[in-house]
């Protein structure tokens, strides 16, 4: 069967979601289990969208509006963006896919961090693309080294902000120096999937760029809205380059229950304060209680925590996960001795402290 594989497809390994609670619960025999392995939102899913879901479920037999018409009118008034900037896509990783579908020749290639997304790296060299990665410097996006990278080949530089899974974040004043010291035809994708969590004041949203620079800006409902299993994301960019994109992806990329979802959950601003909180809230017991562990973290800006466990992550993994509490190791992202958590509810953190201290 290999033989009939694409050869570039064979040295490379997929991506490794976070384990499913019923699956854990099947294989180890238990009645209750934590996730906090993908970082989706502890409070489930907002009332307003479930009730749209609701409301919208008798007419799945229709296709959707593949222009997604009303819910981009929404999205530009939100952010304050003309609608032929926005493109919708199924998650960012269909994204992705349409940005190096769209603009990314055979022979032209793709610079990020090393310790970031996985997808940025997978995806490309699904698609034969080459990958240079830059490593990062504290945990946090080296943009300076990134610029040095940059060739006559390269293309795209994706950057994660806050970055997965370190939750550092590129600063304003970084960015704007990285955009005015760069090539006008290379372009920057600016993934802001953890923008909702942010709590400093010198945070570069890609929203203050597109317009005079290459940037495309990626956003999901996954995160902040609780829309992680309806798949839906946007990107944000000059009407030029949303209109090849629109060539490039599917026509049906988005269903019609994720749309109307999408569009009364960021009406919802109770859900999401509430979110913010718990999640800010939660950030600081963990501190705090890692602190007492004896545990280095990475202070984060997203809604997750890396911890440096100390020893082999992959192994803390499995332990947690006899005792129910899923966590993400990080071994596919070449951190040995690292964990990554999502900071939950608080009975779920306390529960996560209670079993990492035993099995630490």
């Amino acid at each position: 069967m290999s033989n009939l594989v694409r050869k570039h497809i064979l040295s490379i390994a997929p991506y490794e979601a976070g384990r499913p609670i019923e699956e854990i619960k099947r294989q180890l025999g238990l009645k209750e289990v934590v996730k906090l392995a993908s970082n989706e939102n502890p409070l489930g899913v907002s009332p307003k969208a479930l009730a749209a879901i609701r409301k919208n479920m008798p007419f799945i037999n229709r296709y959707p509006d593949s222009n997604g018409f009303y819910l981009k009118k929404r999205l530009a008034k939100v952010y304050n963006i003309g609608e032929e900037n926005i493109v919708l896509g199924n998650g960012s990783d269909e994204l992705i896919d349409i940005i190096l579908k769209t603009f990314v020749e055979d022979d032209e290639h793709i610079l990020t961090a090393d310790f970031t997304f996985l997808e940025y790296s997978i995806i490309s060299k699904v698609k034969n693309r080459t990958v240079f990665t830059v490593p990062l410097k504290y945990f946090r996006y080296d943009l300076e080294a990134i610029r040095k990278k940059i060739d006559s080949k390269t293309k795209v530089v994706f950057i994660s902000n806050p970055n997965n899974p370190t939750g550092t974040y590129v600063t304003k004043c970084e960015l704007d120096e990285f955009l005015n010291d760069i090539p006008r035809n290379v372009i920057v994708v600016l993934d802001e999937a953890y923008e909702a969590f942010i709590d400093v004041n010198d945070f570069a949203s890609g929203l203050d760029y597109f317009r005079k620079n290459n940037v495309i800006t990626l956003k999901t409902f996954s995160k902040a809205y609780g829309l992680a299993g309806l798949r839906i994301g946007f990107a944000v960019a000059d009407k030029n380059f949303i209109s090849y994109m629109n060539v490039a992806r599917q026509p049906f990329n988005v269903n019609s229950l994720a749309q109307a979802a999408a569009l009364a959950a960021i009406d919802d601003k109770e859900f999401l304060k509430k979110t913010r909180k718990v999640i800010l809230d939660g950030k600081r017991y963990l501190y705090d209680a890692l602190k007492e562990l004896g545990l280095a973290y990475v202070t984060t800006e997203a809604n997750f925590i890396l911890i440096d466990v100390g020893k082999d992550g992959f192994e803390i993994f499995n332990k947690m996960l006899k005792f129910g509490v899923i966590v993400r190791d990080m071994k596919q992202y070449g951190l040995k001795n690292y964990i990554r958590v999502t900071i939950g509810t608080k009975k779920e953190n306390e529960r996560l402290i209670k079993v990492l201290r035993k099995v630490i």
